[in-house]
């Protein structure tokens, strides 16, 4: 990049433009993934949105490519370039909460530990993922699910308004009443049409909720499994509880004779009445498929169970995943499952299938960009390790893993977990009948697709 154009914008932001010669480069350049290894041009660390615009401009003006950062935790690195300029919002973390209309205003570069700790001084919280870490941006706009979705639905579910800035530099706040289709598009579509430097959610009552952890040896997946496909769709909205293929950790509560195992377990988050043992008597049917070799179950504040996985999966980590939608687990994949399980690569590699029905399921196909309203699961395999010599066996582990389970999903995938897998047909299969109106909000709001260092959309003609 030109240094006098550089020396222009970064008199123009309040926040650092960071670039190869500073000291701080390498740390802020840096993402979740430290698989991902790219060298932008410049970082714009952006305080607010007089700073993206001027971000924007720029990169309008240079003809440079932009990539946008919220949390960094995109698997592919879609927020960063080769040679181009981030906008990383990570500085605008912020949390408004008014409790009397039960609604929250967050910042743009904010995590989901931020929006936690300030919903929960109010017994409020948006079902919204599983780590403190995750960005709030990148995962609202992909749709967003978590420990809360069987009952609240999906984060996009609680979206009610959205300020952006457009790929021409114009500021808008969408609603229902106001630019709704950008509102559509934003629930669900991912970054494909602007800038949002703040979102606003509806608030739902969430203050202790009954957290627990069973695992059974991973020789009994496919018995597990089984009885895990029927209980749970049927089991009632206030319980959810994830699937997993995980090795145990060295780590409480888990005890010493069970560390480094190869598992399958459900990971259990139950929001309804604790009082009177009522969480040991609704997780008493995990004694139906095998006794489990380990149960623990406790209430929990709602922000501590959703800092549980931090400590076990920080940044730093090589990271390789895959994903797809099931509206069922069959036969045959039972046993895909108990065979990948077996061969577990590393201790932090793992499956998860993660419910998205219930609540989810109260919204019909086209009222978000959240095709897969059918789905019952949104599955992630993910090969992770902290030394990058095993980057080549994580990732093969995923691509097999995932290449003989694809057959027995839907077809499309949750646009988070795409990975580099995000081709144009891969995009065209998560959004299904969606992806039509979504090709054309993108051309009203960014005819050039300037914003396409993403799982991109291309306006339609």
């Amino acid at each position: 990049m030109d240094s006098t154009a550089l020396d222009n914008l970064r008199e123009a932001l309040r926040g650092p433009l960071v670039t190869p010669q500073d000291a701080e480069y390498d740390e802020t350049r840096s993402v979740y993934n430290a698989m991902i290894d790219r060298r932008p041009a410049a970082v714009a660390r952006c305080t607010g949105t007089a700073d993206v615009r001027s971000t924007i401009a720029f990169a309008r003006q240079t003809g440079v490519e932009l990539a946008v950062r919220g949390g960094g935790h995109s698997g592919p690195g879609l927020c960063l370039v080769d040679g181009g300029l981030t906008l990383d919002l990570s500085l605008m973390r912020w949390v408004r909460v008014d409790p009397v209309t039960r609604t929250a205003q967050v910042g743009g570069g904010s995590q989901l530990g931020d929006l936690d700790h300030e919903t929960h001084t109010f017994g409020l919280g948006v079902p919204a993922g599983i780590n403190s870490t995750t960005g709030v941006g990148g995962l609202t706009l992909g749709g967003g699910h978590g420990h809360l979705t069987r009952t609240y639905g999906l984060t996009i579910d609680s979206l009610v308004a959205a300020d952006v800035v457009l790929a021409d530099g114009s500021v808008v706040t969408t609603t229902e009443k106001e630019h709704p289709d950008l509102l559509w598009a934003l629930r669900g579509g991912g970054g494909n049409f602007g800038v949002v430097t703040s979102f606003t959610f509806r608030l739902h009552p969430v203050h202790t909720v009954g957290v627990a952890v069973t695992v059974w040896p991973v020789e009994q997946t496919q018995e597990v499994l089984r009885w895990y496909r029927e209980f749970l769709p049927s089991a009632p909205e206030d319980l959810n509880g994830f699937f997993a293929v995980m090795t145990v950790p060295p780590a409480p509560p888990f005890p010493e004779p069970l560390h480094g195992r190869k598992v399958c377990a459900v990971v259990w988050c139950y929001t309804g009445d604790l009082e009177g043992g009522r969480l040991d008597d609704v997780l008493s049917v995990v004694n139906d498929p095998a006794p489990p070799a380990f149960h623990f179950a406790t209430p929990m504040p709602y922000p501590m169970l959703q800092t549980m996985f931090d400590d076990l999966v920080p940044k730093g980590l090589q990271w390789y995943w895959r994903g797809d939608f099931f509206d069922t687990v069959t036969d045959e994949a039972l046993a895909v499952h108990e065979r990948f399980g077996r061969e577990l690569p590393t201790g932090l590699s793992t499956m998860h299938l993660y419910p998205v029905d219930g609540a989810a399921h109260d919204v019909a196909p086209g009222e978000t960009a959240w095709a897969y309203r059918d789905a019952t699961w949104s599955g992630v395999i993910a090969g992770i390790d902290p030394d990058p010599a095993n980057a080549d066996l994580i990732r093969r582990w995923c691509v097999d893993y995932w290449s003989a389970l694809h057959p027995h999903s839907m077809g499309g995938a949750y646009v988070n977990f795409l990975g580099e897998t995000g081709d144009a047909d891969s995009v065209r299969a998560t959004y299904r009948d969606n992806y039509a109106r979504l090709a054309a909000v993108k051309h009203t709001y960014d005819p050039d697709n300037f914003f396409h260092a993403n799982q991109n959309i291309p306006p339609a003609a």
